[in-house]
């Protein structure tokens, strides 16, 4: 029995913390994204939460652009492409909103300045 600690959060449990997006959701995700190693836990859960969203009877879009929003202002540089490859991996809605919020932040701008 080998004990993985970057499988700590579950993609559920991010996903449910990413759509609630409480001030207690948002110190966790913090936190969250200063461990290189929950990556993957962080972009899983991202994805869950997006298609969640695309598949609900009632798609609140402006809650996914203030999620975009937040995260691109929080999410530190080695997160912002792969944020914009999961707001680009579709063209739903949903993600459209959440991609949206994510280029009204100017994270990636900030990460990758243009030359």
């Amino acid at each position: 029995m080998s004990a993985d600690p970057a499988a700590f959060p579950d993609r559920d449990t991010v996903a449910d913390k990413l759509l609630a997006l409480g001030d207690g959701d948002k110190a966790y995700l913090s936190l969250l994204m200063q461990n290189p190693q929950q990556d993957e836990n962080l972009l899983e859960g991202l994805a869950l939460s997006l298609d969640r969203a695309s598949t609900a009877r009632f798609l609140n879009s402006l809650k996914l652009e203030k999620l975009g929003e937040w995260l691109g202002e929080t999410a530190p540089a080695r997160l912002q492409i792969r944020l914009m490859e999961c707001a680009r991996s579709s063209q739903h809605a949903a993600h459209a909103a959440f991609r949206a919020g994510l280029t009204r932040s100017g994270g990636l701008e900030r990460a990758y300045p243009k030359a």
